[in-house]
């Protein structure tokens, strides 16, 4: 078992793989518009097989029933009813509640305050989800008395390897949420119908998504003719951006606006930021019409007054002059399934109905 290709591949032939090693074959699939990043594969008896990019596959077992005796070595198999997971992947917490299934939770991987789901926060005050160690850390001992099943953790768990292989001797299939790699932000968002076949949820993932799907469908995206500068500044004091191609900048052009920073290296895999000379920063954004600092990284900036003070020169800044000037917060990177009202947002500071927006606030 293990990692067997690069969790950035977008090309389905290079991951997935239906045989089984049993001999059953598919009798159908999952039809995915935009997410890149995994399959979904139904076969005879409501099993369904689940590959991912970074190679690893799972077979989806429906209550009541066993996984075949000669399944083949690299699958990792997921008993249904799923229930008891171990969340250690900040960005999936929005998707079990979309799908009014954080009751299928009950150990994280993330304290209560790093939380930005107003439900996951009271299901740990209320004790229905505790803390069970981060995922380079887990308190297996609790693991094992609260009885996980599933262990459902970011691509940060490939950095400590000894922890997945022993989560896996302990019999916990893990599962390594690869939807923050998706380019399209509603490739993110469609990973929802990923943990409706999971929660047997389906038709109401599928409502959910295609909602989202509207939801940008119904944005007037021809361009604002507005430029937008999304960035923060490091402990260093330099300026961070995501690159081109980024989900964020794709957010950013089908809200109608365009991308300071668009002349940088797109985006490849493992670099969706770049930190830019202070020289370079300034002549790309000093014009821009909208400046948007990115508080999922630096939540220390909660007024105009908190930025300026981070640099001065960001006084002459167009977009300062003129009021332009916003901030996204933590709940934002947490609310992926809200990608289409994410793109919302962006179109109305572009169009000047900011003051509506639910992600965005103005710095004032």
């Amino acid at each position: 078992m293990g990692t067997q290709t690069s969790a950035h591949t977008t090309l389905a032939d290079d991951f997935h793989n239906t045989d089984l090693g049993c001999g059953w074959g598919p009798v159908d699939s999952m039809g995915l518009a935009f997410a890149k990043r995994y399959t979904v594969d139904y076969y005879d008896g409501g099993y369904a097989l689940v590959c991912v990019a970074d190679g690893n596959r799972y077979l989806v077992v429906p209550e009541g029933k066993e996984a075949p005796s000669d399944l083949a070595s690299d699958i990792q198999v997921i008993q249904k009813p799923v229930s008891d997971v171990y969340l250690a992947a900040s960005d999936s917490m929005c998707l079990f509640g979309a799908l009014d299934a954080i009751d299928r939770i009950s150990v994280s991987g993330i304290e209560r305050d790093g939380w930005f789901v107003p439900a996951a926060r009271e299901a740990m005050d209320q004790g229905r989800i505790v803390y069970g160690g981060k995922y380079r850390a887990p308190d297996y001992e609790l693991l094992v008395s609260r009885g996980v099943h599933l262990a459902i953790e970011s691509t940060m768990i490939n950095h400590t390897p000894e922890v997945r292989e022993k989560l896996m001797e302990m019999g916990i299939p893990v599962l390594t949420e690869l939807s923050s790699y998706e380019a399209d932000p509603l490739g993110r968002a469609e990973w929802i119908r990923l943990y409706g076949l999971l929660c047997d949820e389906d038709n109401k993932a599928s409502e959910v998504f295609e909602q989202q799907v509207a939801r940008v469908d119904s944005i007037d995206s021809v361009s604002t003719g507005k430029t937008v500068a999304f960035f923060y500044l490091n402990a260093n004091g330099a300026a961070v951006v995501r690159r081109p191609g980024d989900y964020v900048t794709k957010m950013i052009e089908e809200a109608g606006g365009t991308y300071a920073f668009g002349n940088l290296d797109p985006a490849q895999a493992g670099s969706s930021s770049v930190t830019m000379e202070m020289e370079q920063f300034f002549a790309s954004a000093k014009d821009a019409d909208v400046i948007v600092y990115n508080g999922t990284i630096d939540n220390t900036v909660g007024s105009l007054a908190d930025l300026l003070q981070k640099n001065d020169l960001l006084r002459d800044f167009e977009a300062v002059r003129t009021g332009e000037v916003w901030a996204c917060d933590q709940d934002m990177y947490q609310q992926m399934i809200c990608a289409g009202d994410i793109i919302a947002d962006f179109n109305r500071v572009l169009t000047g109905r900011g003051d509506e927006a639910t992600y965005l606030r103005r710095l004032v």
